[in-house]
């Protein structure tokens, strides 16, 4: 897969300062990261229904749409493909390969963190910062009366 990620991340950046006007790339990085990251939503979100309705053809295509817009985010993010692959082999490293990493709930680890993290984590002094929660769209705050 990292040969296709990588493939697809060079035809994204070398897209990026094409035309608009006949470029979906270039219109996305037109928009911004905020229009990126809409798209990349609405394509998981479309993954999601159809693998809870059990249409796998619809999965595939989905997906690959999700992960063009993935690739796009990335790029305008400057994170390389490679920096993930990096990232992954960490993980696996540390959890296994089929794990995600826990989260953090109130600045403690949840109980199936590995002795080796936890030990990272006192040697630091502090739990890393979470990323705060950023609306998509500002039109969908708006209170309902």
């Amino acid at each position: 897969m990292s040969d296709s990620m990588d493939r697809l991340y060079r035809a994204v950046v070398a897209a990026k300062d094409l035309d608009p006007a006949t470029s979906r790339t270039a219109r996305l990085f037109q928009r911004g990261p905020h229009k990126m990251a809409k798209k990349l939503a609405e394509e998981a979100i479309e993954v999601v229904i159809d693998a809870v309705n059990g249409k796998a053809d619809a999965v595939v295509r989905e997906s690959a749409d999700l992960l063009y817009n993935l690739s796009v985010l990335w790029a305008a993010a400057g994170v390389r493909p490679q920096d993930v692959w990096d990232e992954m082999d960490r993980r696996e490293r540390t959890q296994g390969i089929a794990e995600k990493l826990p989260k953090r709930s109130s600045g403690k680890l949840q109980p199936d963190t590995p002795a080796k993290s936890v030990a990272k984590v006192k040697a630091a002094g502090t739990a890393p910062a979470r990323r705060p929660i950023v609306a998509l769209s500002s039109a969908r705050l708006k209170k309902r009366r």
